[in-house]
């Protein structure tokens, strides 16, 4: 059993910070008086006794009770009024902090609100005269305004190349500009989450192909069908892939793994042996208009729009996108989608 030390009585002067410098003010007691009774203090308290200044006072015969308790209500009170002088001026600053606050959010708000009309303006500016450029690209590599050389002929397809990349950059400015405003629109209907996976896996080939990265889908055998918006779950899946391969140098490997967690989920996960991304710099990742690598030189190109659009989407539907990444050794990013039962996959239209 441990012996506690019991607690002081307490008394009004326990509330009063540097009582003896306010009863020399008030002219109680001298300067002299002062130290005499501190010295006797901690004369107490070297002792073991719970001795207050006070006390020491009293005893003695510095100063009478009446006095002590006069000095100490009056410094009680007035510590009690600068406590609500301190406290209104606190809550002043609050208020005017909040009000501060909440301007600077409507600022922001403002802004990205023009931000989002700006994107959108000019992205549909840009796709009128783009349709023009592909459609006489196309006349012109078709040959039908006339005969090409091998030489005009690889110009206009390196040309269709960039046409179709900057009509991709366009329309991920258009669904940023829809998603800032909540404009973005979602279907929900049942779909076949492995065939998606092998669409996107085909569409990203030629590009790991050119990359010298392989490209695999893995799935569960009887895979239920999922719940979502397929064209807004292949966009993030090819956006997902694109990414992955980018970052993979050759001879690396991007999977596609999809796989049923319990009755209820089906779990998509793209993963990657690339560069990986650094623990500190996770969250930049999905900063819209970001890239890791901003300089001049860097090598891999983008609006830096394509994270942050997948995670909207995801997140769209009632799920979060997770990643994982080490540095050097690659990076995963996975997500869950719910899981369609057998009475709703009988339902569904052939």
């Amino acid at each position: 059993m441990t012996n506690t030390k019991p607690l002081p009585h307490l008394t009004p002067e326990m509330l009063v910070p540097r009582l003896g410098e306010a009863l020399v003010r008030g002219g109680h007691i001298t300067e002299l008086d002062l130290q005499k009774a501190l010295a006797y203090q901690q004369e107490q308290l070297a002792q073991g006794r719970t001795y207050l200044l006070g006390q020491a006072l009293l005893d003695l015969k510095l100063l009478d009770r009446s006095a002590l308790d006069q000095a100490v209500t009056e410094q009680i009170i007035q510590l009690r009024s600068a406590l609500q002088a301190a406290n209104r001026t606190l809550e002043q600053r609050v208020q005017e902090r909040t009000a501060e606050l909440q301007e600077a959010l409507e600022r922001l708000s403002e802004l990205s609100q023009m931000k989002a009309n700006f994107v959108a303006n000019i992205s549909h500016e840009l796709r009128t005269p783009l349709t023009h450029i592909k459609g006489y690209l196309e006349l012109m590599v078709t040959e039908s305004l006339g005969p090409l050389t091998s030489e005009q002929r690889h110009a206009l397809q390196v040309s269709q190349k960039s046409s179709d990349r900057l009509e991709n950059l366009i329309e991920d400015l258009i669904m940023f500009s829809l998603a800032s405003r909540g404009e973005m629109s979602m279907k929900q209907e049942a779909f076949d989450i492995r065939r998606l996976a092998n669409l996107s896996a085909k569409s990203a080939g030629q590009k790991a192909e050119e990359r010298g990265v392989t490209v695999d889908v893995l799935a569960d055998e009887n895979l239920p069908f999922v719940q979502g918006d397929p064209e807004k779950i292949s966009w993030a899946l090819n956006q997902l892939l694109d990414n992955a391969v980018k970052f993979t140098p050759s001879g690396g490997r991007v999977i596609v793994n999809l796989k049923e967690e319990g009755a209820n989920l089906v779990m998509v996960a793209i993963a990657d042996t690339g560069i990986g991304i650094p623990p500190s710099r996770l969250n930049e990742i999905f900063e819209p208009f970001h890239q890791l690598d901003g300089s001049s030189t860097r090598k891999a190109g983008g609006t830096g729009l394509g994270l942050s659009l997948v995670r909207q989407i995801i997140e769209a539907h009632g799920s979060l996108l997770d990643v994982n990444s080490i540095e050097g050794r690659g990076s995963t990013f996975k997500f869950p989608l719910l899981a369609v039962t057998e009475e709703k996959k009988q339902k569904r239209p052939t």
